[in-house]
C-alpha cells in the first residue's frame, strides 16, 4: 500500500479539519499521509483504523455494518467528509475501485482541535473584557509554543484541558529591543518566560568571564530552573534582536505548569519502578555522587541536564533524585518539558528510607 503527502486543500474538505486555522492545516499536512489501496482489497486488514481518523479522498469504498446493512462511500461526497467508523462501527470494508485514504492519529488531532478552539476563543471577543487575555499574543499563528511538537512533547502536553484557557489568559506579553536583559544571573526567580518572536542569548559568568551557553528562538522557554528549584537565576538572558517575550508569574507557573508536570513518588514506589526497568538519575555534583549514590544510578548534574536532551532514550522511564529534592525538581521539570517519562523522588535522599 503506497503512501504520499497530503495537500492542505484536501484537508480543508474534511470535518472537523476544515475548522482549523491555515497555519495548523499546513502543519498537519506534514504529519499525515495519503494512502493508496487497490480495487477489491480490505484497506484495513493489515492496518486497522483504531485510534485514527480515516477519510476516503478518492475512489469508492463499500462498508458493511451489523445486521447486513451496507453503505458506499465516494471520495468527495458529503459522507466522505466525515471520518470512517466514528459513531457507527463497520464490520468489514472493500475497495470497489482504487482508493486514496487519509489517516490522522486521533490523539494528535484532538490536541490540535483543543488548542485551536481555545486560542480562537481567546482571540475573539467572545469573553467579557475582564476574562480576555492581557498578553495580546496571537496564539493561533505562533510557530513556537503553538507548534504541534511543543503541544505533544513539551510541558504543555501534560496540561489538564481545564488549565489551557487559564494559561493563555495569564501570560503577559512584553515588547523587547535588542540588548534588553530579560533575566540577570543571581536575581530572584519571579517569572517563567517564552520567546514569542526574536532571538535571545543565554550567558553565565565562569571564573569572572561571561560564557555564551545557548541561543533561544521563538517557542523556546527559559527561567524555569530558578522557579522549580526555588533558587536564584543561574544565567543572564539578553535579547539579540528586537522581539517579544511572554511571561508567566511564579504563582501561575506553579499552579498551571509545575504541578501537572512533576510526578513525585516515594522510595518504595521508585524501587518498584527500578525493578521494572526504570533508571535512577542522580543530578548532584560528581563529588556528591561518588560517595553517596543509589545502586545503578547514572550521574548527570543539574548544570549539564540540558546536554542530555537527545541522548536519553525517549521510551525509557527515569527517576530523578538529589539530596533534598530541590535540584531534582528542576531537572525533572526540564526533562518532562521535552517529553521524557520522568518521576521525582519525593524529598530526595533526605526525605525517606534508603534502599538497602
Amino acid at each position: 500500500m503506497a503512501a504520499s503527502k497530503v495537500s492542505v486543500e484536501t484537508l480543508k474538505a474534511l470535518d472537523p479539519l476544515a475548522s482549523l486555522s491555515e497555519v495548523r492545516l499546513n502543519e498537519l499536512a506534514q504529519l499525515c499521509l495519503v494512502e493508496s489501496a487497490g480495487r477489491g482489497v480490505d484497506p484495513f486488514h493489515q492496518r486497522p483504523i483504531a485510534g485514527q481518523s480515516v477519510y476516503v479522498v478518492r475512489g469508492e469504498l463499500a462498508l458493511v455494518y451489523g445486521r447486513g446493512s451496507s453503505e458506499l462511500i465516494f471520495g468527495g461526497s458529503a459522507e466522505a467528509r466525515r471520518p470512517l467508523g466514528k459513531g457507527r462501527a463497520f464490520t468489514s470494508a472493500r475497495a470497489v475501485t482504487d482508493l486514496e485514504l487519509v489517516r490522522i492519529d486521533d490523539d494528535l488531532l484532538d490536541i490540535m482541535l483543543t488548542w485551536d478552539q481555545v486560542a480562537m476563543q481567546e482571540q475573539s471577543g467572545a469573553k467579557p473584557p475582564e476574562a480576555r487575555p492581557a498578553s495580546g499574543a496571537d496564539w493561533s499563528v505562533m510557530s513556537g509554543l503553538f507548534g504541534i511538537n511543543n503541544l505533544r512533547f513539551s510541558a504543555f502536553s501534560e496540561l489538564p484541558p481545564a488549565h489551557i484557557d487559564e494559561l493563555l489568559r495569564r501570560f503577559e506579553r512584553i515588547e523587547t529591543k535588542a540588548g534588553d536583559v530579560i533575566i540577570r544571573e543571581g536575581a530572584e526567580g519571579d517569572y517563567y518566560y517564552l520567546v514569542e518572536s526574536g532571538r535571545c542569548q543565554v550567558e553565565r559568568r565562569v571564573g569572572g568571564v561571561s560564557m555564551m551557553l545557548a541561543e533561544l528562538k521563538s517557542g523556546d522557554t527559559f527561567g524555569e530552573e530558578a522557579l522549580v528549584a526555588e533558587a536564584r537565576r543561574n544565567a543572564t538572558v539578553t535579547m539579540k534582536t528586537d522581539g517579544s517575550v511572554l511571561r508567566l508569574a511564579k504563582q501561575d507557573f506553579d499552579a498551571l505548569l509545575r504541578e501537572p508536570l512533576l510526578h513525585a513518588i516515594n522510595m518504595e514506589q521508585a524501587a518498584q519502578k527500578v525493578l521494572a526497568g526504570a533508571q535512577w538519575i542522580d543530578v548532584r555534583y560528581p563529588s556528591e555522587y561518588q560517595y553517596d549514590r543509589l545502586p545503578g544510578a547514572r550521574n548527570i548534574p543539574l548544570s549539564e541536564i540540558r546536554n542530555a536532551f537527545g541522548a536519553l532514550e525517549m521510551d525509557e522511564e527515569y527517576i530523578i533524585y538529589c539530596q533534598s529534592g530541590r535540584r531534582s525538581s528542576a531537572a525533572a521539570f526540564l526533562l518532562a518539558q521535552r517529553g521524557y517519562h520522568v518521576y521525582l523522588l519525593e524529598g530526595g535522599l533526605w526525605g525517606g528510607d534508603r534502599l538497602p
